[in-house]
């Protein structure tokens, strides 16, 4: 198979197309290199002859139309997005241009490619999105997102990706696009780029800074290992049935607070702090963020009954492959602290 990944040369989509050249598919990565993409994070893929790279904006048609032409692919995986919320506060214009704007152009090209080329039963158009479209849950265990749950975005991050999935359910109803749609909980692992919340605890700890939490650490999230989600992605580009969506979590729900505490143990042991106390000493509480949703948790029924998937680790597990993945590759993560936006506090609404 040969598979259009957008956003390829960052966080998420480069463990896809890692994964993908692993198990012999062809990946074209089309990526705009912005602020948080990273052509390191592919750097052995891009050895393999079945890697090709177009830099391109998802949002400039023309290079859409050349790339959909030159290189015809079987399935796109539409990963490219603006990702952080924090920023997504301060600065929703690019959310909106690059999230919305950006996936109708891609549907678009897409649909154009799809139409000259005969309209081929097995092309597929996935769209990668998140968990955070369905807005927040209560306390209470049993209640959990499914596919079924009803769109309710707080942030201009999670609003411009429910408005892109919206468009992608559109353009498979009214063109008749095949599509299939993923949502994920909140991934962790490595090549993640360091101003979400893992990597900024691990770095912060090493640098002997103040790790913060936002308001009293209660806010909960479903952890999912990157590469397990990869796992999952390729496997409903290629079994997901069409016009389907499927909701990936890690089946791993952890308190933010519960989660440093976590990381702080592990580095405790893999890197004590040279006066021997815990690196939870440097614990901060720090003022929330505006609208902070409570909790997430992702009901998967759907993608183990119908595909058989699950996730292969624990967050405690994948945790500690992201630290020491961290420890071992300190030349990948200098090398973008001083980008835009790195160590500082966003998200402020101001």
């Amino acid at each position: 198979m040969k598979i259009l990944v957008t956003g390829g040369a960052g966080f998420i989509g480069s463990a896809v197309v890692r994964l993908a050249i692993s198990r012999g598919h062809q990946v074209v990565n089309l990526d705009a290199l912005t602020y948080a993409a990273c052509l390191a994070n592919v750097a052995k893929a891009a050895e393999s002859p079945l890697y090709a790279f177009e830099q391109a904006d998802i949002r400039d048609r023309a290079a859409l139309d050349r790339v959909f032409e030159a290189h015809k692919p079987d399935a796109v995986m539409h990963l490219a997005a603006e990702s952080h919320v924090d920023r997504s506060i301060d600065g929703p214009g690019d959310f909106v241009e690059t999230n919305i704007t950006g996936t109708y152009q891609m549907l678009e090209a897409a649909r154009k490619y799809w139409t000259a080329a005969g309209k081929p039963e097995d092309f597929r158009f996935h769209h990668i999105s998140t968990d955070e479209v369905y807005g927040s849950l209560p306390a209470d265990p049993a209640v959990m997102f499914t596919e079924d749950t009803a769109y309710d975005p707080r942030s201009p991050y999670s609003a411009s990706k429910a408005a892109s999935d919206h468009l992608v359910r559109a353009w498979a109803e009214t063109y008749g696009l095949p599509v299939v749609l993923t949502n994920c909980s909140n991934n962790y692992g490595p090549y993640h780029f360091p101003e979400k919340l893992i990597p900024v605890v691990i770095l912060n700890a090493l640098a002997g800074k103040e790790l913060p939490i936002y308001g009293d650490g209660s806010n909960v999230r479903d952890w999912l290992y990157v590469e397990d989600h990869a796992d999952a992605l390729l496997l409903v580009v290629q079994k997901g049935a069409l016009g389907r969506s499927y909701n990936i979590g890690g089946e791993n729900e952890r308190s933010n607070l519960e989660l440093v505490q976590t990381l702080c143990a592990i580095l405790d042991g893999k890197r004590p702090r040279a006066d021997g106390k815990s690196y939870k000493d440097q614990i901060t509480f720090v003022t929330d963020r505006p609208g902070h949703d409570a909790r997430y948790a992702i009901d998967p029924s759907r993608i183990r009954g119908e595909l058989g998937w699950r996730p292969s680790v624990t967050v405690e597990e994948g945790l500690e492959r992201t630290v020491q993945w961290y420890l071992d590759n300190e030349a990948w993560w200098r090398a973008l602290q001083d980008r835009d936006g790195v160590g500082q506090r966003l998200g402020t609404g101001k």
